[in-house]
């Protein structure tokens, strides 16, 4: 067994994750890591729904804002603008009065689909098991 906060025998994890894993992780290594940012962004309480409601297709703030049951005018921006800054959502200005502005999914962002749904898989398959 490893000497680490897990059951997970050493040698299974080093078969999943690849080898040359180190013992032990320096806290800035682990929070610098980009594997530990995107799993804390997919995390938040909101991201997932809003990369859900993008999947379908692009929308306009108000109407994210209606979908996106309970989730307040501040979380949603900021939900945004963490997507946005990641790269996996794109924001589009139209020159109306007011402006109007849309949020669509990014290449990139349609890319995360792919792992995202295969993970929903696993999940599901495992609660039939």
């Amino acid at each position: 067994m490893s000497d680490g906060n897990t059951d997970v025998p050493r040698h299974i994890v080093s078969v999943a994750l690849g080898p040359g894993l180190p013992e032990l992780v320096p806290a800035g290594d682990y929070e610098a890591c980009p594997v530990t940012q995107t799993l804390q962004m997919l995390g938040d309480k909101w991201t997932l729904l809003v990369l859900v409601m993008l999947a379908e297709r692009p929308h306009r703030y108000n109407e994210l804002r209606r979908r996106v049951e309970g989730i307040s005018q501040r979380m949603l921006t900021r939900t945004l603008r963490t997507l946005e800054e990641d790269g996996i959502v794109t924001r589009t200005v139209f020159p109306t009065i007011p402006p109007g502005v849309e949020y669509a999914l990014s290449d990139r962002g349609r890319d995360l689909l792919v792992p995202l749904a295969g993970l929903a898989e696993w999940v599901v398959s495992g609660q039939a098991a």
